[in-house]
């Protein structure tokens, strides 16, 4: 009996994998139009990665869909110009220290919100939501005034105050994508067994021992995930870095870009290779990080 039950359940799997893999028409129309919104959507990256291997002069002179004037020329002066070596040492120190402090007040909060019962808990993950719905322009002359009234020592700030600093910046990326990872983070933390955390603390389990020995452990996946966008999140981030940094030599590596444009005209493969430089990090990192990022997207996507 249980011999042949196995052999229904082995032909029904062999026909479901057979209607899997069979191209039907709609499934041809599919890939089709699968494949093409992926060519139009990396067309532009690609134009931009091939005319970074080209002459300026060459394509002004032939246009910028033709083929010759090769050069490898443009990724060092890139470098150079844009000062490269010490924008990418900034935009280490701003997007690290911006993600590891994200996580840390995320996770924190997000815990509070799933597993302590409070009043208010429906109403703080609305405010934090909502914190993400304002647009950043709208609170940029507010922050500014801000920032530039709070005093710091001289040696900490040549100007004086939080202005102009990588704290600034930093501060700035922690306030807006802390609301976000909390979102997340609290509706993974729910869906942990309630049975886990009542054992524990039937055996006298502290709220920090749930938290640091029981819940940090099991939401490894959903932190990998959010760190690999955060960090593709913060290290692109562009609008702030222009407004609160004013030094050149501390600039993040996608504000330094700015330094390869010229006065009265811009070398597009000049400045194609410095994006494609300065894009290079949050490629390595994600694809280091893919299938910690893949496995916390799809974790509970389906029950066995």
């Amino acid at each position: 009996m249980s011999a042949t039950t196995a052999d229904i359940q082995q032909t029904d799997w062999s026909q479901y994998e057979l209607r899997k893999h069979k191209l039907t028409p709609g499934r041809v129309i599919l890939y089709v139009f699968l494949t093409l919104m992926a060519l139009l959507w990396l067309l532009p990256m690609l134009l931009a990665l091939y005319n970074s291997f080209r002459e300026f002069g060459y394509t002004l002179e032939h246009g910028y869909v033709s083929f010759g004037g090769f050069t490898l020329d443009n990724y060092p002066n890139a470098w150079r110009r844009g000062g490269f070596s010490m924008s990418f040492g900034n935009s280490a120190i701003i997007t690290i220290v911006a993600v590891i402090v994200t996580l840390a007040l995320s996770s924190s909060m997000a815990f509070v919100l799933a597993r302590v019962k409070m009043r208010f808990n429906f109403t703080l993950l609305a405010i934090f939501v909502a914190a993400n719905l304002l647009p950043p322009q709208s609170l940029l002359s507010p922050i500014y005034r801000i920032f530039r009234s709070m005093p710091l020592p001289q040696w900490l700030s040549e100007s004086g105050s939080l202005l102009d600093t990588h704290a600034s910046v930093i501060l700035i990326n922690v306030a807006f994508q802390t609301g976000f990872c909390t979102f997340v983070l609290r509706n993974y933390m729910i869906g942990l067994p309630a049975a886990m955390y009542e054992a524990a603390e039937i055996d006298g389990a502290s709220l920090w021992r749930q938290f640091y020995g029981i819940t940090l452990p099991l939401i490894r996946p959903a932190l990998a995930a959010l760190a690999t966008l955060q960090v593709a999140w913060i290290y692109n981030e562009f609008f702030w870095a222009t407004v609160l940094l004013q030094s050149g030599d501390k600039m993040p590596v996608t504000s330094s870009l700015n330094n390869l444009k010229g006065t009265f005209f811009t070398d597009a493969n000049l400045l194609s290779a410095g994006s494609i430089i300065a894009a290079l990090p949050v490629l390595l990192i994600f694809f280091v990080l893919q299938k910690q990022f893949v496995s916390g997207l799809t974790l509970g996507a389906t029950k066995d």
